[in-house]
């Protein structure tokens, strides 16, 4: 993420506007969780500019750009796309479209500026996009017999990339072995360099994993350069899982969100599974009775706690955000849950529901606690 201007009021509730540039599908993932319903966003789109001409048949009229601002409704992330799709009515702009629908389509390298009540975790969160700018991309490759499955590490999550099966390749002499390994080498290669990775993780049970990386040093020793092993139980996200959980990447790569999730959870889960006593609480009322006693070391939320709500008829925020409400009211409650655990100087971990950690946590109603002591 490159943050070109910062225009912020202090106090308890920052105002003002940040100009930025998302460069990756993880900042427009970020982006997601800060922009809300009822924030002012700028951005360039293109029209044709109607101009006197004397001419019978006037030349193509070209587009040209146009900084409109827009009050948001809604927002939408498409992955596989790599865009972010940012809905809701014009406030500045030309003068003949304002008060009309319209949707920014932001991909990487659009510029765009927020203007908002900010909360600190809409900043610490950019403020951790902007330092993991030169975190290398990382591919964990996960194989066992007959089959393997690859994903890319991105900051919400484990997005997989490919996956091969075959035959286990017993009794044919290890021909088919071979053909299995040379077809994921091919998908492992074109993979690492249409994505301009820098590493790769081999992960899987058993000894496959060293007579693949052995059949990628054969063939493609500049690759096995970029390769290390790491023994794991399972493949596919299991395994994805198992490599975070060893620090693998964390050793790869500065980001660690990913990593803290998964441990994060491990020790919520083994607090909860203590029969008295343990140091840990799930659910809103259970998390606010912990804060009360000032006890919460660790927060722990969903990112769809977060999210930017659906808005409908009602009244909403900004002048012509009237005649729209924010539809659900959990969310406000969640927000001051994360303002009070930051006066008690808790810490605030927002786990993303993109993976399996995520996932694990919404099913404990998506508000989980580490506590300083048992209550």
């Amino acid at each position: 993420m490159k943050i070109l201007k910062r225009k912020i009021k202090g106090g308890r509730k920052p105002t003002g506007e940040i100009a930025l540039v998302p460069e990756s599908l993880d900042d427009l993932w970020h982006l997601k969780h800060v922009i809300e319903g009822g924030d002012l966003v700028y951005s360039l789109t293109y029209r044709r500019i109607d101009a006197a001409t004397d001419k019978v048949r006037p030349d193509k009229i070209e587009k040209k750009p146009i900084r409109l601002g827009m009050r948001v409704e809604r927002i939408e992330f498409h992955k596989f796309s790599r865009r972010l799709r940012i809905k809701g009515v014009i406030e500045e702009g030309l003068d003949t479209e304002l008060g009309s629908y319209h949707t920014f389509n932001i991909e990487p390298g659009v510029q765009l500026s927020i203007l908002k009540d900010w909360k600190e975790h809409q900043l610490k969160r950019l403020r951790e996009a902007e330092k993991a700018v030169d975190s290398p991309d990382v591919i964990i490759a996960t194989i066992e017999d007959g089959e393997a499955v690859a994903g890319i590490v991105r900051q919400y999550g484990v997005d997989e990339l490919f996956s091969v099966r075959y035959g286990s390749g017993k009794g044919d002499g290890g021909s088919n072995k071979t053909v299995f390994f040379e077809d994921v080498l091919k998908h492992l290669k074109n993979s690492f360099l249409s994505l301009d990775a820098e590493a790769i993780i081999i992960a899987g049970p058993g000894f496959i994993k060293d007579d693949f990386l052995s059949f990628v040093k054969a063939k493609d020793r500049e690759l096995a350069t970029q390769a290390r092993i790491v023994p794991t139980s399972s493949i596919g996200v299991s395994g994805f899982i198992e490599v975070l959980k060893r620090g693998a990447v964390e050793q790869l790569r500065k980001e660690q969100r990913l990593t803290r999730e998964v441990t994060l959870m491990d020790q919520l889960m083994a607090e909860i599974s203590k029969d008295e006593g343990g140091k840990a609480v799930y659910g809103t009322e259970e998390v606010k009775k912990a804060l009360e006693y000032g006890a919460i070391e660790s927060l722990m939320v969903c990112d769809e706690k977060l999210m930017v709500p659906e808005m409908v008829e009602g009244e909403g925020p900004g002048e012509r955000g009237k005649g729209l409400k924010a539809k659900g009211e959990g969310r406000e409650e969640i927000e001051r849950l994360l303002e009070m655990v930051e006066r008690e100087r808790g810490t605030i971990v927002v786990f993303s529901t993109e993976f399996e950690p995520g996932n694990r946590l919404k099913g404990l109603g998506g508000v989980a606690a580490l506590l300083r002591f048992p209550i």
